[in-house]
């Protein structure tokens, strides 16, 4: 019967620590983004110069980078693999093309994230990824 106690035991300590790594792993980091869903223009073609950043502060509940070209900051609430985000407010006014709109764009529609098996973020609807990020090192 200790068996069966201990192997609950340790299958409930893996499960947590899987979560809570997944979660910590969001943090201490910077993310660029790689691809984006749904639009018409090459990724190139809209992010020629800089490719957007996102950022996630633990402490204040906010998303903050770049969207490549101006600065943004969103509130967000995070529960397991759900993720949503408050309407994204520019912290410049800067005017850059279309690559920034189709970013926040995204950003408004996620609902869950994930990590692949190369350690990239997914920030997806439903099943679907919209906007994929590597780490920053």
């Amino acid at each position: 019967m200790k068996i069966y106690q201990t192997l609950l035991l340790f299958s409930i300590l893996l499960i947590t620590s899987c979560s809570t790594t997944k979660q910590a792993s969001l943090y201490d980091t910077a993310w660029e983004l790689e691809f984006i869903s749904g639009t018409r223009i090459a990724f190139n073609g809209l992010y020629p110069n800089k490719k957007p950043r996102i950022q996630f502060n633990k402490d204040l509940q906010k998303a903050q980078g770049n969207n490549s070209c101006n600065g943004y900051s969103a509130e967000y609430t995070l529960k397991e693999n759900s993720i949503s985000f408050g309407q994204p407010d520019p912290t410049t006014m800067m005017f850059c093309g279309e690559g920034e709109q189709a970013f926040l764009k995204m950003m408004r529609q996620v609902n869950r994230y994930s990590f692949d098996n190369d350690g990239k973020l997914n920030l997806m609807l439903d099943n679907v990824t919209l906007l994929r990020f590597n780490k920053v090192e």
